[in-house]
């Protein structure tokens, strides 16, 4: 493929025209492909991995305001990591335009790290050509589906970050555990725990950890409070 090809098609997959298509094919040569390490994609990636984990983070802040910091770090790292960053250049089509030396160019499918790499350094050749909103929007438009899909992963069975979303959202509220008792050998506990969101106390729960009685507690309150909101907007009808 020439290189006017290369850069026509892989513009049109990115959704993006470069003003200087040097930084294009930058973006996608190894350093296998060329004499000089200075002139691979190498630098554009080391960019293109601050203005990714920026964006993903000014995502995340801005669309679970619910979230503590832990779950969204959590989420964050997921997002940016190489596994996630390798699947997005595959789905792209980046890894098929990768400028590589011959012997990385016969092993079959690529390695992770090299996948990930060119598609930091395509956003770090976008960020300079374009500036800061040309990123962003090529960023969301190739995250937003995986950010989509490991949130609703993350939040299926962690009842205390959906309930306490829920009790922010409709009760302008912040749930507290309570420990009620506990019984057992020090090596061998169970814990009792409840809920209480503003003055009412929702039914408690016991676990063999505190973490797992909360778990448990959390999804009890939620049934509840969803049962009757349900219930709220039946008669509503």
């Amino acid at each position: 493929m020439s290189e006017t090809d290369l850069v026509a098609r892989a513009q049109e997959l990115l959704g993006y025209q470069f003003r200087d298509t040097g930084l294009l094919i930058t973006s996608l040569r190894h350093s296998s492909g060329t004499d000089a390490r200075v002139d691979s994609n190498e630098r554009l990636e080391f960019l293109g991995d601050a203005v990714l984990g920026l964006v993903v983070c000014d995502e995340l802040y801005h669309r679970f305001t619910a979230w503590l910091e832990g779950d969204l770090t959590k989420l964050k790292s997921v997002i940016v990591s190489r596994r996630v960053c390798a699947d997005i250049a595959d789905e792209i089509g980046l890894t098929s335009f990768l400028i590589c030396g011959d012997g990385i160019n016969g092993q079959g499918q690529l390695p992770m790290s090299l996948r990930a790499a060119v598609f930091e350094a395509v956003i770090g050749a976008v960020y300079v050509d374009g500036g800061f909103q040309a990123a962003k929007e090529f960023i969301l438009r190739s995250v937003t589906g995986q950010i989509d899909s490991w949130a609703e992963s993350e939040n299926r069975d962690n009842f205390k970050s959906a309930l306490q979303q829920y009790a922010q959202r409709c009760l302008a509220a912040t749930p507290r555990y309570e420990t009620l008792d506990e019984k057992g050998p020090d090596h061998s506990k169970c814990f009792e725990i409840c809920v209480v969101i503003g003055t009412e106390r929702f039914p408690s729960a016991w676990g063999p950890s505190k973490k797992e009685a909360e778990q448990e507690a959390a999804r009890r309150a939620l049934e509840q409070l969803q049962g009757s909101s349900q219930s709220t907007t039946r008669r509503d009808d």
